[in-house]
C-alpha cells in the first residue's frame, strides 16, 4: 500500500491534528517488533494493551501510530498520532476504504478444513493470468483478513483471502468486510465444534460467508456435504460444486495416490492428468475446488495444471520431511479435527514402505462434551495392519488410547511429558519408518518435528 497520512486520516472520518508531517505510509503492523520506516502501527487490546509499545514502534522507525481515545495521548507529541474511537474498528475500517479503493475482485475461502490449502491453490492459479494477493499464514480472522487487505500492491487484481472462524457472526462481519465475487467453502467438520454444540450449526456459520457474497457473485462449495447442498438452496446467486461423488459440477475421474504427490483426473476431461505436490485424497478436493475457481476467471487448463504441479503449500500441512536418521516424517501439526485426522490417517496407511509406518497423534481442541467420543472414534482408522505403533500425546487422546487397547503397541504420554515423548520416539525410530506427526496447533508437536529433524 502507499497512502498519505492525511487521507487515512479522512478515510476514518478523523481530526488531523496530531499528524505532525505527512507521511507516506507503506504498510500496517500490530507487532512493534515488525515496525520499519513508513509503519502505521496499531495498538490493539488484547491480553496486553498494544498502546505500551507504541514508543518501541517509534523506535523501530514507525511513521505513525493509531491510538485509543480511552488512553490518554502523551503530553509532548513527537511523532504522529491518529486519534480514533477503537483501534481495531479503526483497522477495519481503513482496510475497507483501501480494498474499495484499489477495487480488485474478491475470492474468500474458508470450511473446517482445508481452506489454507485451497487458499494457496487458488492463489497459485489466479496467478497464471493476473497479480494477485492471498493471506499470509493463517491470518484469516478479523485482525488478519484487514491487515492482508492492507498489504495489497495498487496493481493488484484478484484478493484471494482465508476465513476463520471460532463463533457464530464472525464470518458475517468478514464477509460484509470484503463482500466477494467468489466464496469457497471447503468442507463441514468438527472444528470448534465445543462452541457451537452441532455440526448444523458449524454449517449455519460458514454459510455466513455468503451473506455480502455480490449478486453477481459465485458460491462454490463440496457438494459431498448434504449440510451445504440443503442451505445452498437459499442463495439465489450462481452456484457450482465440487466433490468426489458424481452429482457434483467438477469430480475425480481418476486418481493415482503416491508417496509425495497424488494424480488425478476430472469429469471435464478425463485425458487430462494433474499433479499436486501433496498426499490424500482430500487435498484433491482442495484442488477441485481452486480449479471451478481458475475457470470462473478463465484461466486456461494448461495453466491450472501448471499451477497446482508447483504450488508452495503453507508449512506443516501435509509437508514431508525427513529425520536426522533417514525416517520419512509427515508433518500436519497445525491443527486438527476428527474429520480431518481420519483423512490423513487413512491416506498415510497407504503410502508404500519397506519399513513400518509409526502415528505420532495429539489431542484435538475445542471439541467440548464430545471429545472423548470424537477422540476414541479416531481408532476405527487406524489398522494394525498398516500401523506398525502409535504414539499418543495430550490428556483427550487417552481416550484413543483405551480404544486401541490390545489392538497394536501404544505409547501413551500426558500433556507435560514431551520430552518423554521425543525420547522414545528417538530411540524406537528406524531409517526406513514412516512417520506422522498430527495435532492442534496448541499441543506444539512443531517441537517434535524439530527434534527429530534437527
Amino acid at each position: 500500500m502507499q497512502m498519505n497520512l492525511t487521507e487515512i486520516a479522512q478515510a476514518l472520518g478523523i481530526d488531523t491534528k496530531l499528524i505532525v508531517t505527512d507521511s507516506i505510509i507503506t504498510n500496517v503492523v500490530f507487532d512493534s517488533r515488525k515496525a520499519t520506516a513508513g509503519s502505521l502501527f496499531v495498538p490493539l487490546i488484547a491480553a496486553r494493551d498494544g498502546h505500551d509499545f507504541v514508543q518501541a514502534a517509534f523506535d523501530n522507525g514507525a511513521s505513525a501510530t493509531l491510538w485509543q481515545q480511552d488512553h490518554s495521548v502523551p503530553e509532548t507529541v513527537t511523532n504522529n498520532y491518529l486519534v480514533v474511537k477503537d483501534t481495531l474498528a479503526a483497522l477495519q475500517k481503513l482496510s475497507y476504504y483501501y480494498l474499495h479503493k484499489i477495487n480488485p475482485q474478491v475470492v474468500a475461502i474458508t470450511g473446517s478444513n482445508g481452506k489454507t490449502t485451497t487458499k494457496d491453490m487458488t492463489a497459485a492459479v489466479l496467478a497464471q493470468k493476473y497479480q494477485v494477493v492471498k493471506t499470509q499464514a493463517n491470518h484469516n480472522n478479523e485482525i488478519g483478513v484487514p491487515i492482508t487487505i492492507l498489504s495489497m500492491a495498487a496493481d493488484t487484481q484478484i484478493l484471494v483471502v482465508e476465513m476463520g472462524m471460532d463463533r457464530a457472526g464472525q464470518l458475517a462481519a468478514l464477509s460484509a468486510l470484503v463482500q466477494p465475487d467468489v466464496a469457497v467453502i471447503t468442507m463441514i467438520g468438527e472444528a470448534h465444534i465445543e462452541f457451537f454444540g452441532t455440526r448444523d450449526k458449524i454449517a449455519d456459520a460458514k454459510m455466513e460467508i455468503t451473506q455480502s457474497l455480490k449478486t453477481t457473485g459465485t458460491f462454490i462449495y463440496n457438494g459431498d456435504e448434504p449440510l451445504l447442498r440443503q442451505r445452498a438452496r437459499n442463495i439465489t446467486q450462481k452456484q457450482l460444486t465440487f466433490g468426489q461423488s458424481a452429482q457434483n459440477d467438477l469430480t475425480i475421474a481418476s486418481i493415482m495416490p503416491a508417496k509425495k504427490q497424488t494424480t488425478f483426473s476430472t469429469n471435464i476431461d478425463p485425458q487430462q492428468q494433474i499433479v499436486i505436490p501433496m498426499l490424500g485424497d482430500y487435498n484433491v478436493d482442495n484442488a477441485l475446488a481452486a480449479i471451478l475457481v481458475g475457470r470462473c476467471y478463465q484461466v486456461e487448463f494448461a495453466q491450472i495444471k501448471t499451477a497446482l504441479e508447483h504450488f508452495q503449500p503453507t508449512k506443516n500441512r501435509t509437508q514431508w520431511l525427513q529425520a536426522t536418521n533417514g525416517a520419512q516424517i509427515l508433518s500436519d501439526v497445525y491443527n486438527a479435527n476428527p474429520t480431518a485426522m481420519i483423512d490423513v490417517i487413512n491416506n498415510f496407511s497407504q503410502v508404500p514402505t519397506t519399513g513400518r509406518r509409526i502415528l505420532v497423534l495429539g489431542d484435538m481442541l475445542e471439541l467440548g462434551q464430545q471429545a472423548a467420543y470424537l477422540h476414541a472414534q479416531i481408532g476405527q482408522a487406524i489398522s494394525e495392519e498398516k500401523i506398525a505403533a502409535v504414539y499418543l500425546y495430550g490428556e483427550l487422546m487417552q481416550s484413543l488410547k483405551t480404544a486401541l487397547a490390545e489392538r497394536l503397541p501404544v505409547y501413551y504420554f500426558k500433556s507435560g511429558q514431551m520430552e518423554d515423548l521425543i525420547e522414545k520416539l528417538q530411540e524406537d525410530l528406524q531409517p526406513t519408518d514412516l512417520v506422522l506427526l498430527k495435532a492442534s496447533n496448541g499441543l506444539h508437536l512443531d517441537r517434535v518435528l524439530q527434534a527429530l529433524v534437527k
